[in-house]
């Protein structure tokens, strides 16, 4: 069996005795859990004062709930809060651990609870985003009928990784990583309390030092408390009987280096990608090379960032710094070619480049549209004189016979239609910007000279005849 009961009184899975041991073996991170809602760190957004779960936990009427957010933000520690608060009976299980047989079983008992003492069931499903998706259906009927108050915890977006029937049903509460005067109080806690915490140790703590594991703890209270317990037992035990100094070489040798959370296909990935490209397309160069460390460290593919930085070349740069794109074009080379960590000089060469660029999207403002109508309106054939003319059948039929060979002109242009419709100008719009106002001002000379009837006019007699006239000629 892969599930227990957490209750009150003698309905538990070990006596008092037995769980007092288990509970010493237990790490810091998890003794000082909170016991109520006021030792809570956190998540004032929803549990604070006056807060939507805080009235739904004071008033006893719980509906099914989905904490999303990063590891050690406490989403566990807040469904242990109502397990011990709530009248219904409390039910965990751990996902990666549990079957649906399992499942079944919890249910059958919830509907037995249910019409005999008429007491609901709380069951409270660790990384919910492990079940799989008949897993997550077996449970839809029982939550949506109010047999059983669920309550899901994940690391990943519940609204890609979980049922949409499952969302649905339940209330989403996203948990922040928490602030570093969050952890602080935490970490405090735990010096004062002799009974689950440190308290019984004779310690000397910095608030230098206090400060460095909250920073370093990046939201997460588990590895800042982590880093604490090293750091005073490590001493405790060499030194026994003398006091305990926690000052800030020691946590550094505790925690020894910040882990950088990131998950390659979730979350994460896309929210620093997100960030990376709109810094560039911002022009940000500060927060450009930031959020590109940030992808670096948590160790995302040098080719998924260089890729980045060629989109954004293309699309938001454009012909307003054609350079932009050789530079994206060498960074994708470069990474591709030395890999980490030389790859990084490249990357934060380019995406800087991108970022301090004039910046226009009219290049891809205009095949967006153009794709939209080749999708959407009727197929344009192309006009007889733009057709291929190598082939003597194409010739009998007139193919390429009208067309007019720009060389052959005046300032090399002559009115012709391309596009049947008057398209021109219908798509492409370059902006006032960088090289692109070049293009600009000269596609405004050949409109002027369109409109000085330049389609009558005659060809240039110092200037040859193309090959047969054609464009490839």
């Amino acid at each position: 069996m892969c599930f227990m009961t957490v209750g009150k009184g003698d309905n538990t899975l070990f006596g008092r005795r037995e769980r007092a041991n288990v509970a010493s073996a237990a790490p810091l991170a998890v003794r000082m859990r909170p016991r109520n809602l006021d030792e809570f760190a956190g998540q004032e957004h929803f549990i604070g004062q006056g807060k939507l779960l805080r009235r739904m936990l004071e008033a006893d009427t719980l509906s099914s709930l989905i904490f999303y957010g990063p590891p050690g933000v406490g989403k566990t520690s807040l469904a242990m809060v109502i397990a011990n608060q709530t009248k219904a009976e409390f039910r965990y299980v751990s996902a990666p651990a549990a079957s649906v047989k399992d499942i079944r079983q919890i249910i059958a008992e919830a509907k037995d609870r249910l019409a005999v003492a008429g007491q609901r069931t709380v069951l409270f499903i660790d990384e919910i985003h492990r079940f799989n998706r008949a897993q997550q259906d077996v449970l839809l009927d029982d939550v949506e009928s109010g047999v059983l108050i669920l309550i899901g915890a994940t690391t990943e977006n519940p609204f890609f990784s979980l049922n949409s029937p499952l969302v649905s049903r339940s209330t989403v509460f996203h948990f922040e990583p928490l602030e570093e005067e969050d952890i602080l109080e935490v970490l405090r806690r735990a010096l004062g309390d002799a009974e689950r915490g440190l308290g019984k140790y004779d310690i000397e703590a910095d608030d230098s030092a206090l400060k460095y594991l909250a920073v370093m703890g990046d939201g997460d209270a588990r590895k800042a408390l982590t880093g604490l317990e090293v750091a005073v037992l490590s001493q405790a035990a060499r030194e026994k009987g003398k006091k305990v100094k926690v000052d800030v070489q020691t946590v550094k040798e505790s925690i020894q280096q910040k882990t950088i959370g990131y998950d390659g296909t979730g979350d994460s990935h896309y929210d620093l990608a997100s960030a990376f490209q709109k810094s560039m397309r911002g022009s940000d160069p500060d927060a450009t090379v930031y959020w590109l460390a940030r992808m670096i460290a948590g160790g995302e593919d040098v080719r998924f960032i260089a890729r980045r930085i060629a989109v954004c070349a293309c699309e938001d740069v454009g012909n307003a710094d054609p350079m932009a794109a050789v530079l994206a074009a060498a960074a994708v080379q470069i990474s591709e070619f030395v890999g980490l960590p030389e790859a990084q000089l490249a990357l934060a060469q380019a995406s800087v480049y991108v970022a301090c660029a004039p910046k226009s999207n009219a290049s891809a403002s205009a095949i967006w549209k153009a794709v939209s109508d080749v999708g959407s309106e009727p197929t344009v054939a192309v006009p007889k004189h733009l057709k291929d003319s190598h082939y003597s059948a194409a010739k009998k039929m007139g193919y390429g016979a009208e067309y007019k060979y720009p060389h052959n002109y005046a300032d090399g242009f002559v009115a012709q239609e391309y596009l049947p419709g008057g398209a021109r100008g219908r798509y492409y719009q370059p902006k006032e910007a960088g090289y692109e106002k070049n293009i600009r001002h000269y596609l405004q000379k050949l409109e002027s000279l369109i409109e000085r009837n330049r389609p009558e006019a005659q060809p240039n007699p110092s200037e040859g005849l193309g090959e047969s006239g054609d464009a490839d000629g």
